[in-house]
C-alpha cells in the first residue's frame, strides 16, 4: 500500500515539474551579480570583525 502511494506521488511530482528548458539555455546567468554580492558580504563581515576587536 505504502509503495503504491509513493510511486503515484513520484509520478505526479515529475509531471508537475514542467517541460525541460530549450537546448542552449544558459545555466550560468547572474554569476557576475553573485560574485559582486559575495565580495560585498565578505567586506562587510571583515569590517564588522575589525570593529569588534577595537
Amino acid at each position: 500500500m505504502l509503495a503504491s502511494i509513493l510511486f503515484s506521488l513520484i509520478g505526479f511530482m515529475s509531471i508537475a515539474q514542467g517541460p525541460p528548458p530549450p537546448p542552449g539555455f544558459p545555466i550560468d546567468g547572474g554569476v557576475e551579480v553573485l560574485f559582486l554580492v559575495a565580495i560585498i558580504f565578505g567586506a562587510l563581515k571583515i569590517m564588522r570583525i575589525n570593529k569588534k576587536e577595537t
